[in-house]
Order: structure tokens, then sequence, then C-alpha cells
């Protein structure tokens, strides 16, 4: 089955941005590893890790060819699900203003103090440089391998742009990285892991319906209709948690 530009197009965007908060993250514990204990084995241990993430990505892709496409649809597509809303409840309720939004500036400078606990690396080769960006980068990219094998497990030759979304993500906050030597902290994270909520849950919703062979009005393009009514709900929510906070704190 054909890929059309509406299924394309909107798993290379879901891919990018969900990988772009996580390749974030990952970033501001690795400059401040590196800007405490050195770069050397900072760098190596986020570029094993990374190694290791593109080995799990190639070999889940082969097996999954080995497994009717209706199962993985069914079975994929409820992760996905799950996992896009739970991202989607946690956007709303920091745009409600009921939990803190993520602050990297804040983050930097915690991970900054713990490196210095453990002291400086003067060595050539740092263990605790190299254990804690591979584990940080091991943390974020599996769940950017996930969404890059969930997004493109449904449809032959869907891999692909998902995983070039992710790719393209990675390269973006690498050079950034470079060129700024700080976190990211401008970047606007609750609200791409808003959009990333609402693109989750809708192609979570579309690979569930196709696994349980529905049939979606006007096929692929139906995606772009689930990803509106998402967020319209996600909107609608909003406002309304934020006034139920309020008329519970007026009430106490």
């Amino acid at each position: 089955m054909d890929i059309s530009w509406a299924h394309t197009g909107t798993s290379v965007i879901a891919s990018f941005l969900a990988s772009l908060v996580e390749c974030v993250e990952a970033l501001t514990v690795v400059l401040a590893v590196g800007s405490v204990r050195g770069w050397r084995s900072a760098l190596i241990g986020c570029a094993t890790a990374i190694a290791v993430l593109l080995v799990i990505i190639a070999a889940l892709g082969t097996v999954l060819t080995h497994i009717p496409l209706r199962i993985i649809q069914l079975v994929v597509g409820t992760l996905l699900l799950l996992f896009g809303l739970r991202w989607l409840r946690k956007a709303i309720l920091r745009s409600a203003g009921l939990i803190p939004l993520h602050d990297e500036q804040a983050a930097f400078a915690k991970n900054t103090e713990l490196m210095r606990y453990f002291g400086t690396g003067h060595t050539t080769w740092d263990k605790i440089a190299f254990a804690a960006t591979f584990h940080i980068t091991m943390l974020e990219g599996t769940e950017v391998v996930f969404i890059v094998i969930a997004i493109g497990a449904g449809r032959t030759g869907a891999l692909l742009p998902a995983s070039l979304g992710a790719v393209a993500a990675l390269l973006v906050v690498i050079a950034l990285g470079f060129i700024l030597h700080r976190p990211l902290a401008r970047v606007p994270e609750n609200t791409f892991k808003f959009i990333v909520g609402v693109l989750l849950s809708a192609f979570g919703t579309f690979w569930v319906g196709e696994g349980m062979h529905l049939a979606w009005p006007a096929a692929d393009w139906s995606i772009l209709a689930l990803i509106a009514s998402y967020l319209a709900i996600a909107l609608l929510m909003v406002p309304l948690c934020r006034s139920r906070s309020q008329a519970v704190t007026s009430n106490t």
C-alpha cells in the first residue's frame, strides 16, 4: 500500500518534534557533564549510546517484517495511543498551570552541581562522564526509538520517513549544542510536547482502527481529522482544568 502525503508528512513532523524534545533534554545533561568533567569522555559516551540505539532500530525493523501487519498495527497503535495520551495529559496540566513547566536552566544547574560533587575529570578517560552521558542518551533515546518504530511500523516503507524526522532533530540539536554551548532554555518544550501528544494520540487511534479492520473515511487523510479532533479537545481541556483548579483553591 502506498503511503500518502498526509501520512508521510505527519510521520516526519511527529517524529521530528518528539525526537527534538528528547534530544534537548539529553543535551542539557551532556553539556553539564562536559563543562565540569571534560568533553572527551562525555561525547564518547553520548556517541556510543547513539550507535547502540541505531543498532536497536535496525534490529527491530528487521524483526517487524516477520510479524503480520494487522497485529503490529493493533499492538503498536495501542501503545502509541497510551504514550501520546500521557504526553498530552502532562502538557495540558502544564498549560493550565497545575504542574510546573520543565526548566532546562534549572536542570543544567542541578546536573552541574551533581558532577562537581564527584569532582572534576582530569584524566584522559573519565568513567563518570562516560556513564552519565551514555545513560541519559540511552534513556531519552529509547523513547525516540519507540516513537520512530511505532510511527513507522504501521505501513510498509513508513519507517524511513519517521527515521528521517528523528535524525533531523538529532542533527539540529547537535548543531545548536556546538554553536551555543548552553542549554536550549528558550525552546518551547511544553508546546512541542502538546503538539507531539496530539500527533501520537492521532496516530495511535488510526493504527488501532487499522488493526481492527476499520475502514477509515478518506483513508490516510483521516489522520488529519483525528489530529484536529484531539487538538480541539486538548485546547478545551486547558481552561477547564485551570478553572476547576481555581475553584478548588477558592473553596479551600
